[in-house]
């Protein structure tokens, strides 16, 4: 496979997933409400219990994000 198709692929992919990874945020920013009702339904958590949980996924959401598609994308970038 030719590195500027590898190079297309890893922005693609950086950038569907910042798409989400926002989406995902303003969800939770400006429903918070409405997804924790969602989520109570399933899974008795405590309000706190879940924002924090809410929070960790984010976050590790994020640094997945940076690891398996900014950097290479940075990378091919570099080398090309």
């Amino acid at each position: 496979m030719a590195i500027i198709a590898v190079r297309t692929f890893f922005m693609w992919c950086s950038i569907l997933n910042f798409a989400l990874l926002i989406l995902s945020f303003l969800l939770c920013a400006g429903g918070a409400g409405w997804v924790y009702r969602i989520h109570s339904k399933w899974f008795p958590l405590p309000r706190e219990t879940f924002s924090a949980m809410l929070y960790g996924f984010l976050g590790v959401y994020k640094m997945l994000w940076f690891v398996f598609n900014v950097i290479p994308y940075v990378a091919l970038v570099i080398m090309t």
